[in-house]
């Protein structure tokens, strides 16, 4: 870092939007490049957040925003977390010291922070699809001044909605449409797969030539029959080209191919943009940038270069030490199941360090895959695994296991296939907003014939309760936990069929407590004591199917109360209300979850306060309605 180490100033301060930018002399370019390394490290140090992507985008951004009319002409980003510099330089960059936290910047584009952010999107591989509709929109509407850019990564691209994309973008030859291919070998991780291995011999072309100077010097000095072998070999330099420069796969397909183009030297990505603009039609530009350049503890860094680190000291690049955390657990849990059963395999999905599995993939690098980000394939493959004899683990962040919900259902469940999907940050995240709260996978799955799902209270309930879904081997399970340390340890007073008796109480008040927020059951059923209402607190462990001994519980109780970190609509509240009425006992049941809203970011306990999953909350709530006596005790109301 410089001196002037995140200090907003200089050009960067002059930068009031894409105007201004237009207005810099090429030399000063380097200067402002610097100043958004500098605001990027330090402020990034402060709330965490993505800085790998972002440092490795700054010449590119700038280049893009030089070119083209943002917010008339529309810049896509794929998938919205390299979009940092994008902020800074449309107004944004006197504010990123609240980035991350409540109230400030998000992470990701936002249309409610600026007209210049088009998609809210931060789930991969979805830019193409957005702006081949935008493209026929502003075409059918006779807008043909208007340009639609994305940028997307070759990580997004081992996605396979790109390609979808892609194929239909080939089909429109008069769409104004420009895709820049930000290619820097890496996903989170280095991308893997034969798309990763083609982009990476496009780094290569120059090879092409090597090849032929090679042949040139040598195949020339043999005599009679060197001359002409090189002559022929020449005369089919289209053949070699094909072969060892593949950009004609691109071509191929009706799309324009411009590249391969340094992604850190401005000017170059500005001449091959400009010239991509004047095509007015489809068209690839292939930049190449280092995820982290200009930062040496990120560009060092060999995990994920610093993709998403927390809080960090900007001059060492040292990380704050983390607290133990669910993700570790269940990475040092699957090591051990992987020693026990040769049979047990993990999938991920371009997060083999975010959900855990690097240890894992050090044990037993063979039963390790990583299928890019495909979630889609990530299931259907694990249910070709498990055709084949094994018992695949697919672990992926609870919010991207929405795309692969068809995949779960008929590619999975149908066949009663032994897959188990482990999700990492469930419920309410915080920090990485809307898009990132794991709300829905307690309501989707619930419609899924034959699922088993399991969630943990605590550490030795996770250890628990993963083993016991691997053990099952005539149907899917899906473990599910929150992002963040893990709480301490809720020991049961006892058993309940196959539940766990947290609190034993009198027959006033069933608190049904699902996985992590056990702490707050308990915690609101010591208020109630106070308030002289006895509560009854047991943790399901297995929330679908529910255990059978819940109707015999709920039927000597007033009334039953359910707490989950997911959304309240079709969610365990639901489900336990449903048997109760199947079971004809008609005693109240009170469901406490989040609100079927997309929630701004914030650190998760503000979030849990905001929408009333506190203890407090919910002891004053049922304490009003036990004072109130009402005969029908009605769901708690989204707030």
């Amino acid at each position: 870092m410089s001196e002037r180490a995140g200090r907003l100033g200089g050009l960067l301060e002059s930068v009031k939007g894409p105007r201004d930018l237009k207005l810099l002399n090429a030399d000063e370019l380097p200067v402002l490049a610097a100043e958004i390394r500098d605001l990027l490290v330090s402020s990034t140090a402060r709330s965490g957040g993505h800085l790998g992507p972002n440092l490795g985008v700054v010449e590119l951004t700038i280049a893009l925003h030089r070119v083209f009319d943002s917010p008339r002409d529309r810049i896509l980003w794929d998938t919205g977390h390299q979009a940092y510099v994008h902020k800074m330089l449309t107004g944004r960059a006197d504010r990123f010291d609240t980035l991350r936290q409540e109230g400030g910047l998000s992470g990701y584009p936002s249309q409610a922070e600026s007209e210049h952010d088009v998609i809210e999107n931060s789930h991969a591989s979805t830019a193409l699809s957005y702006a081949d509709g935008l493209a026929k929109a502003y075409k059918l509407r006779g807008e043909s001044d208007r340009t639609v850019v994305a940028v997307i990564g070759d990580g997004a691209l081992t996605g396979g909605m790109a390609w979808e994309a892609l194929n239909n973008i080939a089909a429109c030859k008069d769409l104004p449409l420009i895709i820049v291919v930000n290619d820097n070998g890496r996903s989170y991780s280095p991308t893997i797969g034969g798309l990763a291995n083609h982009l990476a011999s496009l780094r290569t072309t120059q090879r092409y030539e090597d090849v032929l100077e090679f042949v040139k010097g040598n195949l020339t000095k043999v005599p009679v029959v060197g001359a002409p072998v090189y002559d022929a070999l020449h005369g089919v330099k289209k053949g070699i080209k094909d072969v060892l420069a593949p950009q004609v796969m691109f071509e191929d397909l009706g799309l324009k191919y411009i590249g391969l183009v340094d992604g850190h030297d401005e000017q170059a990505v500005e001449a091959a943009l400009r010239k991509a603009r004047g095509f007015r039609h489809p068209v690839i530009v292939h930049v190449l940038t280092k995820k982290g350049f200009g930062y040496s503890p990120a560009e060092n860094h060999g995990e994920d270069c610093f993709h998403s680190p927390g809080v960090f000291d900007p001059l060492t690049g040292e990380e704050k030490p983390k607290p133990h955390g669910w993700t570790n657990v269940f990475g040092q849990e699957m090591v051990r199941l992987g020693t026990e059963r040769q049979d047990i395999v993990a999938i991920t999905a371009a997060m083999l360090g975010p959900t855990g599995l690097i240890p894992f993939s050090e044990a037993y690098p063979d039963r390790l895959y990583d299928v890019g980000i495909a979630e889609q394939h990530a299931l259907t493959s694990a249910a070709g695994l498990a055709l084949g004899g094994l018992h695949p683990v697919v672990a992926v962040y609870a919010t991207f296991l929405n795309r692969a919900f068809d995949q779960l259902l008929m590619d999975v469940a149908l066949h009663r296939l032994p897959v188990t999907v482990v999700l990492d940050r469930a419920g309410v995240t915080g920090d990485d907003g809307a898009s990132h709260n794991g709300m829905w996978d307690l309501s989707i799955l619930q419609v899924v014939p034959g699922l088993s799902v399991a969630v943990p209270r605590d550490e030795p309930r996770l250890r628990e309760l993963l083993a016991e879904a691997v053990a099952v081997d005539d149907g899917p399970t899906v473990v599910r936990y929150p992002k963040g340390p893990v709480g301490p340890e809720i020991e049961a007073e006892g058993r309940l069929g196959g539940m766990d008796v947290l609190r034993a109480g009198d027959p006033d008040v069933l608190m049904v407590s699902v996985g992590p927020m056990a702490e707050t059951c308990l915690e609101a059923a010591a208020l109630l004591d106070a308030q002289g209402i006895s509560a009854t607190v047991v943790d399901p462990r297995w929330v679908k199917p529910l255990d059978e001994a819940l109707v015999a519980a709920a039927r000597v109780h007033k009334l039953v109360v359910v707490v989950e970190d997911n959304g309240r609509v079709g969610g365990v509240g639901d489900a336990v209300a449903r048997m109760l009425r199947d079971a004809d006992v008609d005693v109240p049941v009170r469901t406490y979850g989040i609100p079927q809203r997309f929630l701004d970011h914030a650190k998760r306990a503000k979030i849990l306060a905001e929408i009333g999953l506190t203890a407090q909350d919910i002891a004053r709530e049922i304490t009003e309605a036990v004072a109130k006596r009402s005969p029908v005790l009605e769901n708690h109301p989204a707030r």
